[in-house]
């Protein structure tokens, strides 16, 4: 690939590539955009089919971890990580030490947090060598498991989207179809279920679907029919790209509202939502639980203060709404604006006092 024009047409501003030959690290780092701050985004280990392949990944993640962030209200830019390998046999402490030497290498400008194929106890060793990682164990004052802060993240954030629909908040005998039953996934169960909701699930995993069934009731269907089924909120939970040609047709939901990343086949489907009257939740909004959960640890984390911060992302879909509806736009564009529109007023904000700065000395001399 062309790695340069492609980060002058997405307007990346820096791509890290490393290794480390004794403990076998081929790490990329990107980074999309800092005007919001330092670039915060997690490290995703996978077994890619080639090089090339782990770097588009790379750079696609990071730059919708910088609207996550921006939408997020976060102070914080957008960057990502992947390393490349298999982490359930790849995996050594020395690699993620080594890694760890590499963000520090960046002197802030980059903060890392577990993703997919890593974990707590990674993020553990990269702590070893730098401070600018997240999500790390407790005992070293940090948040811990982000799947709680997620699912309340995404309950919230139904809630907002079901007043956008049904005009209520509330979601006692709500038909809720839950696609994919992971750690977010149960735990927004758990909050649903505690407010009246029916929940209809699938999995892949059948035991996962039977812990749903025997805690909340749930009743239980095959993979293919979850599309299909009688509900009010659809809400996807498990792969990306649900939301295609073959499945919008089937939907019965009235609201899509789920914790998955890059829910949209293509742009156009989410299109497709606006024009069939679907209330859609955008991915990166709903699903910020996580990352504000743990950007509060940047400060000494406060549990009451970033749950508080959780709960705005009722506040900021309903302001997606609203946009939505005033420009009658889809609402994942109105999404991207908002976070667009954020990045913007900081550039023109930094841009006006440097002009003032740059007047002040040239009146000095």
């Amino acid at each position: 690939m062309e790695l340069f024009t492609y980060m002058e047409e997405y307007d990346y501003e820096q791509v890290v590539f490393c290794q480390d030959k004794n403990s076998g690290l081929k790490a990329i780092i990107a980074i999309h955009d800092t005007t919001l701050g330092p670039a915060l985004g997690g490290t995703r280990m996978w077994t890619y089919d080639s090089e090339e392949d782990a770097v588009i990944d790379a750079l696609r993640l990071a730059k919708g971890m910088t609207y996550k962030n921006a939408a997020a209200g976060l102070n914080l830019g957008g960057g990502k990580t992947v390393i490349i390998g298999d982490p359930k046999k790849d995996k050594n402490p020395e690699m993620f030490r080594a890694f760890g030497r590499y963000i520090q290498g960046l002197n802030g400008r980059y903060i890392t947090a577990e993703d997919v194929g890593t974990t707590e106890h990674d993020m553990d060793y990269i702590y070893m060598e730098t401070d600018y990682v997240t999500g790390i164990s407790p005992e070293f004052g940090s948040s811990g498991n982000p799947s709680p802060a997620t699912a309340y993240g995404m309950y919230r954030g139904m809630k907002a989207a079901a007043k956008e629909a049904f005009g209520t908040d509330s979601l006692e005998g709500k038909v809720v179809a839950v696609q994919g039953i992971g750690n977010v996934a149960y735990h927004m169960c758990k909050h649903l279920h505690e407010e009246g909701a029916k929940l209809i699930v699938t999995d892949i995993n059948k035991s996962a679907v039977e812990r749903a069934v025997e805690d909340f009731g749930a009743q239980a269907v095959d993979p293919d029919d979850i599309y299909s089924v009688d509900c009010d909120i659809y809400a996807p939970c498990a792969l990306g790209a649900t939301i295609n040609d073959q499945t919008i047709p089937q939907l019965k939901a009235k609201v899509i509202a789920g914790s998955a990343n890059n829910q949209l086949a293509e742009s156009r489907h989410g299109d497709k939502l606006h024009e069939a009257g679907i209330v859609y939740a955008p991915d990166y909004v709903i699903n910020s639980g996580g990352v504000i959960n743990v950007a509060d640890e940047l400060n000494g984390y406060n549990r009451d203060r970033a749950f508080k911060q959780i709960d705005a992302i009722y506040d900021s879909l309903s302001k997606i709404f609203e946009i939505s509806k005033r420009d009658n736009i889809a609402s994942h564009i109105a999404a991207d604006r908002m976070a667009e529109e954020r990045i913007t007023s900081m550039q023109r904000t930094r841009s006006t006092f440097l002009q003032n700065e740059h007047s002040i000395i040239s009146r000095r001399n």
